[in-house]
């Protein structure tokens, strides 16, 4: 290798023109580096690049574009949609339905929806009704959004407490549920 050094021609030792010239472009390098800097800092007081002509991701959003993205950033999509089904509950079972029964709440887990009836006829009712409602609200929400509905009579009458009752007794309790 060392006959390779030999045979290369050594650069000629600058003049004050070049050195200057050197020295005026690693100057220049360094201010640009410094101005970039001071600019950055600037921009992080003023909070981040401002927007220009162009759209980006830091322009405003429309309400209803806002909420879909938040919805998608967080996963939220299964309850969102069962919420909108509650909404939508009289367009979706009836008019007649939707008068006797309401539904109560969703358990994403397992996937059920529970739904409350004003009366045992119309619990009734609607446990038969329960696989073609199951299938219509996966048709609007997706295939097994939806598996099982739990279907819920009225309450028992309110428990009274008072001197004319038996100890121990649980009132209706003790013969309805």
């Amino acid at each position: 290798m060392s006959e390779q050094q030999s045979d290369r021609p050594e650069p000629p030792a600058l003049s004050g023109v070049d050195l200057a010239r050197q020295a005026l472009v690693a100057a220049k390098e360094q201010a640009r580096a410094r101005g970039a800097a001071a600019q950055q800092k600037k921009q992080a007081r003023r909070g981040g690049l401002r927007s220009g002509a162009r759209a980006d991701g830091r322009d405003p959003l429309p309400l209803g574009a806002a909420i879909n993205r938040l919805i998608t950033e967080r996963g939220w999509e299964t309850p969102a949609a069962v919420g909108g089904v509650m909404g939508r509950w009289p367009q979706l079972v009836g008019p007649e339905v939707a008068q006797h029964c309401e539904p109560q709440r969703y358990d994403e887990d397992a996937r059920v929806l529970t739904v409350a009836c004003d009366s045992t006829a119309w619990a009734t009712q609607l446990r038969l009704l329960a696989p073609q409602l199951v299938a219509r609200l996966n048709e609007d929400l997706g295939h097994g959004t939806v598996k099982m509905l739990k279907v819920l009579g009225p309450g028992g009458p309110a428990r009274r407490y008072g001197a004319l009752r038996a100890p121990g007794s649980k009132g209706p309790g003790d013969t309805y549920g």
